[in-house]
């Protein structure tokens, strides 16, 4: 077991010196925490984490698929983008313009590099796409989004086509609202080559809105191979989501992928407004992340989990797919952590694709050392400043017979202009007795 240094859990540590450096993270976390609340957002109060847990629990034994480490939950199908969006080798998203005619508050755009320059400019799809090809790069998945990808749909239609030509095995997907899909868009693009597309529903839009596309989503289903939803879960829209879903599996749509609703770092009011608060604990691992999608929304995924349930319940036939936020890192984990070979201290988690190391500190340095040179093992490191020993996780088991405790190190290298760099992102708590490799 591995216990989560937070505020709570922070009074168990016996050590000194482990108890200062432990510290050191928990004024990083809580000063993100007060730059997020600086935004005019309120923070959750409670933690709804075990919750979820016996939730993912109860779905498990229902018989959902639960992968990820549990980041990602789906029953009967997922599209393979998603699979492949684990590790996200070989995947590549691409835009014509930021532009959309649409307004949503909790819409992640604005956060995007360079957004305002692209709600006025486009990018050469058509180009980059020989650029890759050209570079030898092997593609497996390329997906348009936007803004609204079929606001430019000639370019739309013709990244498909030239991603047919360039990539002929290559899935490719589009992102869309709807509002512009009919017949003859379906049947170019299906010539283009498109292999699935994926549709959002607002919530909060009247149910005459809906009602439209709904219609555009049936009418995909005539002409599309794989026709997806794909939205963010408000808190508190269960029972609209539940009608929502029954009628998708009656229009026969491949799948839904649940979205973990999140605050954009903008338009505060609107989620104050709604009485929407952000996580107790936003993220496992404090880190920038490529993905701009905010910091999550409490409650919301206590509703992406009721919802698999009641599809289960409900014995409905299409896929149904719950995406947290979480799910979203790990293809930058992955590729920031793989490709080269981990310090001798780190071991590659394949849960979160973090670098893994375990530290002693202080006074427990001496007897962990002595126990680490009567196993021969020699690949650990002394840090004098921080005071602290640091060493492989899988020499943890020569330790069964201290009563020390051990800090669990998670890193990531990045690259820099000086080179490779490893960064510490966070330390946990474990002891000898406690610990499993198996929790890595």
């Amino acid at each position: 077991m591995i216990i989560a240094i937070t505020p709570d859990t922070h009074p168990q540590i016996k050590n000194p010196v482990f108890s200062a450096y432990a510290a050191l993270y928990l004024r990083i976390y809580e000063q993100f925490m007060d730059q997020l609340r600086a935004t005019g957002i309120a923070i959750d109060p409670d933690d709804l984490s075990e919750l979820a847990l016996e939730k993912r629990r109860q779905l498990q034994a229902k018989g959902a698929t639960v992968r990820n480490s549990d980041r990602s939950i789906y029953i009967n199908a997922i599209s393979p983008a998603c699979v492949a969006c684990r590790k996200g080798i070989g995947s590549a998203t691409f835009f014509v313009s930021l532009r959309c005619h649409r307004d949503c508050y909790y819409c992640f755009n604005p956060n995007q590099v360079d957004y305002e320059h692209f709600t006025t400019h486009q990018r050469d799809l058509v180009g980059e796409l020989d650029a890759i090809h050209a570079q030898g790069q092997k593609m497996d998945y390329l997906a348009l989004t936007g803004g609204e990808p079929l606001l430019h749909k000639d370019e739309a239609i013709a990244f498909f086509k030239r991603a047919s030509e360039q990539f002929p095995h290559t899935h490719k997907r589009l992102y869309t609202c709807g509002d512009y899909v009919d017949e003859p868009a379906l049947r170019e693009l299906q010539a283009a080559g498109l292999e699935e597309i994926r549709f959002s529903i607002r919530m909060h839009d009247s149910q005459a809105a809906r009602r439209h596309i709904l219609d555009r989503i049936a009418l995909a289903t005539q002409t599309i191979p794989a026709v997806m939803v794909e939205m963010p879960v408000l808190p508190g829209t269960l029972g609209e989501m539940q009608t929502i879903l029954t009628e998708l599996d009656r229009i026969g749509i491949f799948g839904i992928n649940l979205l973990e609703l999140c605050y954009p770092l903008i338009n505060a009011e609107e989620f104050n407004a709604r009485e929407f608060r952000v996580k107790h604990r936003p993220f496992e691992t404090l880190y920038d992340y490529w993905y701009a999608g905010g910091v999550p929304v409490s409650g919301s995924e206590l509703v992406c989990l009721d919802l698999l349930d009641f599809a289960i319940d409900q014995d409905l036939s299409m896929g149904v797919h719950y995406c947290s936020l979480e799910n979203k890192f790990t293809g930058q984990n992955y590729q920031q952590n793989t490709g080269v070979k981990p310090p001798a201290t780190a071991l590659l988690s394949q849960r979160d694709f973090m670098l893994k190391s375990a530290k002693v500190f202080g006074d427990d340095i001496g007897p962990v050392l002595r126990a680490l040179e009567q196993q021969n093992y020699r690949d650990f490191q002394v840090d004098q400043q921080h005071g602290y020993l640091e060493f492989h996780v899988s020499q943890i088991r020569a330790l069964k017979k201290l009563d020390v405790e051990i800090g669990i190190s998670t890193s990531t290298l990045e690259q820099r202009a000086d080179g490779l760099v490893q960064r510490e992102l966070k330390v946990d708590l474990t002891t000898p007795r406690l610990f499993k490799l198996s929790d890595l």
